[in-house]
């Protein structure tokens, strides 16, 4: 069973209610007991008063957490959103428009706008903490530079999240978090607050995390290395992501059956080898992990509360048909009818038997694990290279030695070879992997749409082409409206 006696100030990870509405106010999270839920008291509390001691501060900066592990954020909707636009399944129910590539519907656009404000609402937490915890007066500098180096990590996590959706965004810091109207920034714009926070956030969080689930030095470098692969800064981040990797902080979790990858994603887990960063959840309703129930179904009894059969696969799609079958990953689809077809599939990726309540699940969000940085590493050294290396190759073979149950440091005879391999070829055979290693992880989009495979790709797995509006989400119209400075004929994104 996963562990959940921890320390009261890390309950602040688990908690998603309701938020302060006010620039000069924090909610405060206290728990009285592990096995609790927070309480929130005081709602409101004068930012001179608040921001003192290491306690008050680490509120604050779980304060952060919330909205994006909130279940209309990174929790379920927008996992759900983003996992319909892959070659892999299919969106069922109101996620099968989603499937026809042509923009979203009312429904969606109302989704992908509480995702906006849940975003923004995380960053304005982010911003109060960057702004007054420098001005505590009785917290340790130690403790000051760790967690305004948290909560520049989560802005920056954040905007990357919202420059990849919707390109450009407004960019609201602590310096004008209190200006109503503000010009949407360039995606230039967007990119250099993110570097320049990562940046502070590499030099300034632990080697170790201070808490299970809060990040450290080596998670502020992957997600920068990611960063820097979104930007085509190949080199940069090849060696960012080497730093990692060099750490020997990480480890792939072995694995010898397709039961096996529990180890890695199941509701008991508390932590792995693997783990660089990841949202945290428990088995408990309202601090559980909503998405696991996009994708299961009532039938298979594989998520206690039942299933909302979100999304599913079928045995016909090319991925599944070109997918080996002794790769222990496609051993997580079954058959499973869903009035679909006697072909479709569902997955047990992500499962909680025991799970009492819809948003009670106790799988965590896997933002980013070791197999990303390896992969990472791989891409970006070809691609810095201008073609495949021996360790760009020994990074995407331990990733795939690891798939067939093999020891993922030791050559194996299922390897992939540096001869049969261009550059050109190389970086299609790493798209393949990512797709068979993060099912279920939230990232297939946004790397079909940054490797520039997004449209060849969809129309070989789905037979759609995809409309140019669909490539970003809609400015909501609640932003439009609230924010003078956007012009909703000259803002919008295309299309809508």
């Amino acid at each position: 069973m996963k562990i959940i006696s921890l320390p009261a100030v890390f309950q602040g990870l688990f908690t998603s209610h309701s938020y302060y509405t006010f620039p000069a106010a924090l909610l405060l999270f206290l728990c009285s007991s592990c096995q609790e839920s927070l309480e929130e008291a005081p709602k409101s509390l004068a930012v001179e008063t608040f921001y003192n001691t290491a306690s008050e501060v680490e509120a604050a900066v779980n304060a952060i957490y919330s909205p994006l592990r909130n279940n209309n954020c990174l929790g379920g909707l927008y996992p759900a959103q983003v996992e319909s636009y892959t070659d892999y399944v299919y969106g069922n129910g109101s996620y099968a428009v989603l499937n026809d590539f042509q923009g979203l519907n009312s429904a969606n656009i109302t989704r992908v706008g509480q995702m906006w404000d849940l975003f923004y609402l995380s960053i304005r937490n982010a911003n109060l903490v960057i702004q007054n915890a420098p001005l505590g007066s009785a917290i340790s500098t130690t403790n000051r530079t760790r967690y305004v180096g948290e909560a520049r990590f989560l802005r920056a996590l954040t905007y990357f999240f919202l420059v990849r959706n919707w390109g450009g965004v407004p960019l609201r810091t602590e310096v004008n978090m209190k200006d109503r109207d503000l010009k949407r920034g360039s995606v230039d714009e967007v990119y250099s607050l993110i570097l320049a926070d990562l940046t502070e956030a590499e030099t300034t969080l632990p080697d170790k995390p201070a808490n299970i689930g809060r990040p450290t030095k080596w998670a502020a470098k992957t997600l920068l290395a990611d960063v820097y692969l979104q930007l085509g800064k190949f080199a940069e981040a090849r060696d960012k992501a080497d730093e990692v990797i060099q750490s020997k902080q990480y480890a792939l979790v072995p694995i010898a059956s397709t039961d096996d990858l529990q180890k890695l994603f199941g509701p008991d887990v508390l932590s792995t080898s693997e783990e660089v960063f990841y949202l945290k959840y428990i088995r408990q309703t309202g601090q559980g992990y909503n998405w696991a129930m996009f994708v299961n179904d009532l039938g298979t009894k594989l998520h206690g509360a039942g299933g909302f059969t979100a999304h599913y696969s079928d045995v016909t799609m090319p991925f599944q048909l070109s997918w080996d079958g002794k790769d222990l990953r496609k051993g997580l689809w079954f058959s499973w009818n869903i009035n679909r077809g006697s072909t479709s599939l569902m997955s047990k990726r992500l499962i909680d038997p025991l799970a009492i309540s819809a948003d009670g699940a106790g799988n965590d969000f896997t933002m980013y694990r070791y197999a990303d940085v390896l992969l990472i590493y791989a891409e970006a050294a070809s691609r810095a290279g201008n073609g495949p290396t021996a360790t760009a190759l020994e990074a995407l073979n331990q990733v795939h030695r690891r798939a067939y149950g093999q020891n993922p440091t030791t050559p194996s005879a299922i390897d992939f070879k540096l001869t049969e391999y261009t550059a050109a070829s190389f970086l299609d055979l790493i798209i393949k992997e990512r797709g068979y290693e993060f099912q279920y992880e939230g990232k297939r989009w946004l790397e079909l749409k940054r490797t520039g495979k997004a449209a060849d790709i969809i129309l070989a797995a789905k037979g759609k082409t995809i409309a140019e509006k669909h490539y970003l989400w809609p400015i909501p119209v609640s932003e439009l409206n609230y924010n003078q400075a956007l012009n909703p004929a000259r803002d919008q994104n295309p299309g809508y």
